[in-house]
């Protein structure tokens, strides 16, 4: 169930256009909608290695520009912040290689995806004297936590490139910030679901939601990954996000930067309770409809059997809040699926 709207939605005081690197992804295409739609042009830097060009709707908005480059690329990060023909007004950075598994194989394509990136973009912003940083980093910067809720204080075990890269991109914003104007936080968050918008889904071969649908309509039974675990159904509990309701915490950090009010460094954007896999498969069945009983597989190395965060204290200075419900997670997620394999046939 959706409950209510930000008032990030309705800015008018827009102070100039935002870069949002990674724009044209998942995440970062609902970013940039939604930083548009509060009234601020938007500039998107995105090299679509794993991007979708139709993500962005540039042609059909003055208001939107769309870079093709990568952030290690000093050149096209001067591109896009130069793309209105003035500096920006600050950044989202989500660009990156996300993927915690791979990341352990390709740990070189990692850091420079990550950090490299990072030290780039930086370089270019402090050189065109941008000041205002909103980054997306992750949950992965904290491991394995040993405790039942994780709060911005919980100590950080990365055990991943990906978290680590993650964890060295906040500490180099801490770093830069100590000598130049540079005015930042960072969002760490777990498991993104959902959809904002109908043209626009999670295409990526590793997230539970789209290997779920893919597989209910390719006629294949899902699988869940271990249900012997010390959790009430024996699958691993996780904190869901809407993509929407991050979106829009992004949305409001970029607002709380513009308007000179002080942040934390650090924000978790959590649920505070989770859900277990096999709660996500129920609500898979209510919202679609069909009838299925996952297969069940061993535990996978490495996946503690519960992690979910506070995100109290995004509450205090966001006005972060869970606005979905599960349904209404897989029913967004649904509906954009649907849509997305009925248009390539």
């Amino acid at each position: 169930m959706t409950q209510g709207t930000s008032a990030t939605q309705h800015t008018s005081a827009a102070q100039g256009s935002w870069l949002v690197t990674g724009g044209a992804g998942y995440i970062g295409s609902h970013v940039a909608r939604r930083l548009r739609e509060s009234g601020r042009p938007v500039v998107v830097l995105d090299d679509l290695s794993s991007g979708h060009r139709e993500f962005v709707a540039d042609g059909a908005d003055e208001g939107v520009r769309f870079v093709e480059g990568s952030i290690t690329e000093p050149a096209a990060v001067d591109r896009a912040i130069g793309a209105f023909g003035e500096p920006v007004a600050g950044v989202v950075h989500l660009a990156g290689f996300k993927y915690a598994g791979v990341s352990v194989q390709r740990p070189l394509h990692t850091y420079t995806q990550n950090v490299t990136g990072m030290q780039v973009l930086l370089e270019r912003l402090v050189a065109h004297g941008v000041s205002r940083f909103v980054f997306s980093s992750s949950a992965a910067t904290f491991g394995t936590p040993d405790v039942d809720l994780v709060t911005e204080d919980t100590p950080t075990r990365p055990e991943s490139p990906y978290g680590e890269s993650k964890l060295i991109g906040e500490w180099l914003l801490r770093d830069v910030a100590l000598v130049s104007d540079l005015r930042h936080t960072s969002l760490r968050y777990f498991n993104v679901v959902g959809s904002g918008y109908a043209d626009l889904y999670d295409s990526s071969p590793h997230n539970l939601f789209p290997l779920v649908l893919k597989a209910l309509t390719e006629g294949r039974v899902p699988s869940v990954n271990g249900t012997d675990y010390p959790t009430p159904d024996g699958s691993c509990v996780r904190d869901y996000v809407h993509v929407d309701d991050l979106a829009l915490a992004h949305v409001a950090a970029a607002e709380a930067l513009e308007a000179g009010r002080a942040l934390e460094p650090v924000y978790n954007l959590g649920s505070g309770s989770g859900s277990s896999v096999l709660e996500i498969m129920d609500a898979v069945r209510r919202v679609t409809g069909i009838e299925f009983t996952p297969e069940r597989r061993e535990r996978r190395p490495g996946d503690p059997a519960r992690i979910v965060a506070t995100g109290e204290l995004a509450g205090r200075d966001l006005g972060w809040q869970m606005r979905h419900d599960l349904d209404a997670m897989v029913a967004s997620a649904w509906a954009a699926w649907q849509k997305v394999t009925a248009d390539a046939h």
